[in-house]
């Protein structure tokens, strides 16, 4: 599959993406309304960055107990629920009155129910494409993230103009409804990829298992630690620029798109590979500058630029599938997302605590600097070879092995 043509001739590929597109718009619009309206409560930066960001630390809870569910259950109905629960935890933050612990109550369950959404819409959109057409269909996933982001951010800023917060929560909600309905009828109900019930001790014996290679390993860090430190230093946007964080979030959006589309699109395979990281290394380097503390027109054009490197994350989800089990995709996957998610949360709280005591700008520079740090010691590490060996996936009973249909060995 080589072609955005072959890409949407695919069944299902397109309600796929509407779905995700109405969840993420919902998203955007929901967090930046949240965060304006924690910090006209408040006027911490760090409460604000962390209703933004902070849930995504509940994941790692809800991944300890939640993430073999990814594979084991049917994944239509599990993103149709997620999306009408989100919905519902929506409606609630923009209830007048609701204290700010009341508001983290709520983000706390709704991140726990979150750890779930990444490896159910990986894993689907794995087996909704072939694997030739994974990395261009990933990319068109990321480029419609983008777009939303962008769209988003922008509408969210000019609704906030002359909407109160509690308002565009609302619409936030309805987008999340809309998602659910797009799910429910225009995807094909499909079957769990792997037989077992969802379990504790299921979660974490595939967890361990994709945790047992140096290769994954680093892989993992690689997606995971240089990108939650960035996303610290853009969780201060809203106390850096209190005015233009919702252009600055759109900038960064769109870099975020022009950095997938040029991977995914026009980047040969052959050399995907190599750009992990420089790609990382650019994701940082223009947070550097932010101590000099730019006005808005050049911190969107630094925020853009940065933003390309998201593309990383493109180059090392390609090699974690191959390094992986096609069985065990949908955890992997999660294992991905929701660590992720959950150094973003870091990320954030780390940056607000810091801004605290200095200010945004030099919270984002010390950030950016750490970024930088930790992908020059994960390229570092991944430069030395790692003997070639097979990884064979022990479960304890049948009821806990994945469908044979898919096979259960990998070698890295």
């Amino acid at each position: 599959m080589r072609s955005y043509r072959d890409l949407f001739r695919t069944p299902e590929f397109t309600p796929f993406l509407l779905s995700f597109g109405a969840s993420a718009a919902a998203q955007t619009i929901g967090s930046l309304a949240l965060g304006t309206l924690v910090f006209r409560a408040t006027g911490s930066p760090l409460l604000t960055a962390l209703s933004m960001f902070g849930p995504q630390l509940a994941q790692l809870a809800g991944a300890a107990v939640l993430l073999s569910a990814a594979d084991r259950l049917p994944p239509r109905a599990v993103l149709t629920g997620l999306a009408l629960a989100f919905a519902t935890a929506t409606a609630v933050l923009a209830l007048p009155g609701l204290p700010v612990w009341g508001v983290f109550v709520v983000l706390l369950l709704e991140g726990l129910v979150a750890s779930l959404g990444g490896g159910v819409r990986g894993g689907l959109l794995n087996e909704v494409l072939t694997k030739d057409g994974y990395v261009l269909g990933r990319s068109v996933y990321n480029m419609l993230w983008g777009l939303t982001q962008v769209a988003g951010f922008a509408t969210g800023g000019a609704l906030l103009t002359v909407l109160s917060p509690r308002t565009c929560l609302l619409l936030a909600a309805a987008l999340y409804v809309l998602s659910a309905l797009v799910t429910r009828f225009g995807l094909t109900a499909r079957p769990a990829r792997a037989e077992g019930r969802p379990s504790f001790s299921a979660t974490w014996r595939t967890n361990a298992v994709l945790w047992s290679t140096r290769s994954r390993r680093l892989t993992y860090l690689g997606l995971w630690v240089p990108n939650g430190l960035v996303v610290g230093a853009e969780s201060l946007y809203v106390s850096y620029a209190p005015g233009a964080a919702g252009t600055l979030y759109a900038c960064a959006a769109l870099g975020m798109f022009a950095g997938d589309l040029a991977v995914g699109r026009l980047v040969p395979p052959a050399l995907r590979p190599r750009l992990a990281t420089p790609l990382r290394l650019l994701l940082a380097v223009p947070y550097l500058f932010f101590f000099l503390r730019p006005g808005v027109a050049v911190s969107a054009v630094a925020v853009a630029v940065a933003s390309v490197g998201f593309a990383a994350g493109l180059v090392l989800q390609e090699r974690l599938m191959s390094l992986t089990a096609d069985d065990l995709t949908g955890q992997a996957l999660g294992l991905h997302a929701t660590g992720m998610m959950a150094f973003q949360g870091v990320g954030a709280a780390a940056a607000g605590g810091l801004a605290q005591l200095t200010s945004p700008a030099t919270a984002m520079t010390v950030m950016a600097s750490g970024s930088v740090a930790v992908t020059l010691v994960i390229a570092g590490l991944g430069a030395r070879p790692e003997p070639a060996r097979t990884v064979r996936v022990a479960y304890a009973d049948n009821a806990d092995r994945p469908s044979s249909r898919r096979g259960g060995e990998k070698t890295p």
